[in-house]
């Protein structure tokens, strides 16, 4: 199940109580103090776990609850610290304050955590408040109590590559065919109903990260359809390949369709609609695929490549031409030396 969005209740450990407690040996009188300290509690974290590709292993467990640490004991014994509680989550992950809403970690690679709720520390044993005129105290604090928060997971899948199109426009087929992804496929509109991620191997050196985001349809970016829920995983995405069937299903104008989708991008996020983007019509076995084309390149100015998730046309070039944007923009990206 592909869950991208969860809200979570996370109580810390409290930690435990100091003690307070006195030397009590044989032949050894005036012993003093020996009462120890309490353990910290254990604290709430949240980790990015590349093994992880949706939040679905939180549906159902809404609330954290860390470790409450030991008390202390005498003979100068400190408790033990309570266990901190790891919320494991995928790469992308971002992490939001409920009440206040600000970000508190935004999670993108293995291993990166945060710190949600904190353990409470122990308090502190009778032996800690001895002094040279009070040589045999009998206070000793209660241990602090852990922090509480409420927190919301908010997933953004990392891809190098975005496939984004209208429904049915073979999206899912695509991806089967060149990752060893398994959408499910089917000859009707809105079958993928959550993204899909796969690992592309064009040769040892070179292999990308390829999503295919559910069909966009017009008024997505104002909650219509299936795209609302999931645009936002476009934004990581650093290469949109832009799917156009030349022959909808509901008889609409392709170019009007390619038109609505890039319209659709803009007013969900501007910064979509400079993301590099690569054009193709599918189906290219069908007879309007070639009039399509043409037609799209006179109109956009760009160029237009012909496809087929069917039977492999194209799917070679559009990965070296994948692999080469990708390695422009990593170019780009690259510090300046002199």
């Amino acid at each position: 199940m592909f869950v991208d969005r969860v809200t979570i209740s996370c109580r810390a450990g409290d930690g435990g109580n100091g003690c307070s407690s006195f030397r009590k040996e044989a032949h050894v009188p005036r012993g003093g103090p020996d009462g120890g300290d309490g353990g910290r509690g254990g604290s709430i974290i949240v980790k990015a776990d590349r093994n992880l590709g949706s939040l679905g292993n939180l549906v159902g467990h809404h609330h954290w609850n860390g470790e409450r640490g030991q008390h202390g004991m005498g003979s100068l014994k400190t408790g033990k610290s309570g266990q901190d509680s790891f919320i494991l989550v995928p790469p992308g992950t971002l992490v939001k304050d409920l009440e206040h809403g600000h970000l508190l970690k935004d999670l993108q690679e293995h291993g990166e955590f945060v710190t949600v709720a904190k353990g409470g520390y122990g308090g502190r044993g009778n032996k800690r408040f001895a002094t040279s005129t009070n040589r045999a105290p009998r206070e000793c604090e209660q241990g602090h109590p852990g922090e509480k928060r409420d927190v919301v997971l908010e997933l953004k899948l990392i891809a190098d590559v975005g496939l984004v199109g209208k429904p049915n426009a073979g999206k899912s087929t695509l991806l089967s065919r060149m990752s060893r992804a398994t959408p499910e496929i089917a000859d009707y509109p809105f079958t993928t109903k959550y993204p899909n991620l796969g690992m592309v191997q064009v040769s040892m050196d070179h292999e990308y990260v390829l999503a295919d985001i559910p069909g966009l349809i017009e008024g997505a970016s104002a909650g219509a359809g299936l795209g609302h829920e999931f645009l936002k995983h476009i934004e990581r995405t650093r290469l949109i390949v832009h799917m156009v069937e030349p022959s909808p299903m509901d008889f609409s104008d392709p170019l009007s369709n390619y038109d609505q989708i890039r319209e659709e991008l803009e007013k969900y996020n501007p910064v979509l609609a400079t993301r590099p983007e690569i054009l193709c019509v599918t189906k290219a076995e069908l007879p309007d695929a070639e009039t399509c084309a043409e037609l799209l390149r006179e109109t956009s100015g760009k160029d237009v490549h012909l496809i087929s998730g069917v039977t492999g046309q194209g799917l070679a070039e559009l990965n070296q031409m994948i692999i080469q944007r990708l390695a422009e923009l990593d170019e780009d990206l690259s510090p300046i030396t002199t």
